[in-house]
């Protein structure tokens, strides 16, 4: 079976991206470059950092800041 690919292009220039990928040229070339071990992060601190992030969205909302 052969890969698909589609260019993405950011301020150093074009690089392949599977096309079915859901993210761009920044996080290929971070792909290409980094070596991934392999090893996800606990459960507990995913809901930890889901927590969080609901936290300040609902606060940042009840003063009415724009999304950025």
């Amino acid at each position: 079976m052969t890969m698909k690919f589609r260019v993405e292009r950011d301020p150093l220039g074009g690089v392949r991206v599977p096309t079915a990928a859901y993210y761009g040229a920044q996080t290929q070339r971070a792909l290409d470059n980094f070596p991934v071990s392999g090893l996800s992060a606990p459960a507990e601190l995913v809901t930890a950092t889901v927590q969080i992030k609901k936290a300040a969205a609902e606060a940042n909302r009840g003063l009415r800041r724009p999304l950025s």
